[in-house]
Formats: structure tokens, sequence, C-alpha cells
């Protein structure tokens, strides 16, 4: 099975650590990986041009998004990452869902039936984390994917990390915020076999 692990992060740090301490537990259970960071790519803002729409061409910009669009098209199964800014999902990220448009208007369904999960970093271990899962969930529904949570106790809408505003060493000292990681790649991986196993008949 195929997973694609987006960090929303300008920087490196907690976010990057997160997606791939996730996409290493999905590499021990034998699937493969890609990885995309969002740091110094050139990465412009969705301008509601319609270009996607009308040419259904891809999308009029021609920046550094060519190996997201790949990525997305190439899973079974999409991670998100974001720190969050403001009690919210990262202004990376948000562009990253509006320019996905050029790929959904060229085939309306290219996301539909895939498995998502959402990892959300915050400086504060109450810094909006949930409210940033719940934007990426949002997106996963509205684009007919399958949005997977880590389940009651401790992890209902995916990992929730707490950074103490020390990156990579924050997350790593970060035990129970791990933790909701480890639950939720179980339900994420549990749901892309039996997504699998129901499209092979």
């Amino acid at each position: 099975m195929k997973v694609f692990g987006i960090c929303g992060s300008p920087r490196l740090g907690g976010t990057d650590y997160a997606v791939n301490y996730a996409l290493n537990l999905l590499r021990e259970k034998g699937c493969e990986t890609r990885y995309f960071h969002v740091r110094g790519k050139d990465i412009k803002f969705c301008i509601h041009c319609d270009y996607c729409v009308r040419e259904k061409k891809g999308c009029v910009h021609k920046d550094g998004l060519a190996e997201y669009y790949e990525g997305m098209m190439w899973a079974d199964g999409i991670i998100i990452g974001t720190p969050c800014y403001h009690g919210m999902l990262s202004g990376q990220v948000k562009t990253l869902m509006d320019r996905s448009r050029a790929i959904l208007a060229k085939d309306p369904e290219i996301l539909k039936g895939k498995i998502g999960m959402g990892l959300a970093v915050g400086g504060d271990r109450a810094g909006g984390q949930e409210i940033a899962l719940q934007q990426i969930h949002e997106y996963y529904i509205l684009n007919e994917m399958i949005p997977s949570g880590g389940g009651s106790f401790g992890a209902n809408l995916g990992g929730a990390l707490w950074s103490q505003d020390r990156g990579a060493e924050g997350i790593a000292a970060d035990e129970y915020g791990l933790k909701t990681v480890r639950k939720t790649v179980k339900r994420f991986y549990d749901l892309m076999e039996k997504t699998r196993g129901n499209s092979d008949g």
C-alpha cells in the first residue's frame, strides 16, 4: 500500500519529525511511502482564476507543486501534518488544499476512497491541535476520502503533539503525543487494508 506524507511546516522541526515518525511506522508494516515538505518550495496561492476548471490541464501556476500533485494521485493513503498557527492550520497547508482543485477539476473522483489521517503539532499542549485536525478531516470528507482518527481514549481525531516550542526535540520527548500517532497509524493502516480488500472483490 502506498502512503503519501505531507509536512505543512515552512521549517524543519516538530511537524517534520511527526510525519516521518508515522511514515517509519508504516514502512515497518510494508507500506511504500513518499514524503513532501513545503519548506523552501515556491508555492503560490490559488487565485480562483478557474484555469483548472476551464482547461482541465492542471494549475495555471507552474511552481513547486508538481511533486505534491503526483503524490496525491499515486497514494492509497494520505497523511497531512500541520503546525498550529493561531490555533489553526498553517497557511501552507491551506494553500495545498486550495491548489488541489487543479487535479480535482480534471477528475472529481481522483481522491475518492483514499484514506486520510492528520497530525497537528502545537507549541502548547492545547494549542489548536483538535481544531486543525477537524479542518484536515473536513478536507478529506469534502473530497470523498475516508478520514481516520485514532479512536476513543486518547487519539480521537488523530495525532496531536506538543513540541513545547523545542521542535523535533520536543516532539521526541512527547510520549503521550507519539502514542496518539501510533494509535492513529494503526487505524489508518487497518482502514487501508479493509478498503483494498473490498476493492479486490
